[in-house]
């Protein structure tokens, strides 16, 4: 679904219809410890674009809603893990380095032979 910053993002849900007036990142609201979502969070969520550049089905993501100083700078933090392997992902955009070693093509990407 099209978020409120305009990207594509299977997380995101709205619902106006029949009166309805529902938003939601649902990534974000299976954190607890999160603060609150709000719409205006998407124009600075890096999750649209982890989606775009990684497709690979064992790639799990966690966001939480970061505030900054005074309230400023609020921003979304992300933390990847590979539900394959069982290892935390250093670069979401890239993804598992041990799926990638699995892949022919992939393997120069990370530098192996």
């Amino acid at each position: 679904m099209r978020t409120p910053a305009g990207k594509e993002c299977h997380f995101y849900y709205q619902d106006f219809h029949r009166g309805n007036s529902t938003q939601e990142c649902r990534l974000i609201a299976q954190n607890q410890l999160s603060p609150a979502w709000k719409p205006e969070d998407c124009f600075s969520c890096p999750v649209p674009g982890i989606l775009l550049a990684n497709s690979s089905p064992y790639l799990v993501l966690e966001a939480t809603v970061k505030k900054g100083f005074l309230g400023l700078n609020r921003h979304i933090e992300v933390q990847a893990s590979c539900s394959r392997h069982l290892i935390d992902v250093p670069e979401p955009h890239i993804g598992c380095p041990k799926c990638a070693l699995e892949k022919p093509g992939l393997r120069d990407l990370f530098g192996e032979a």
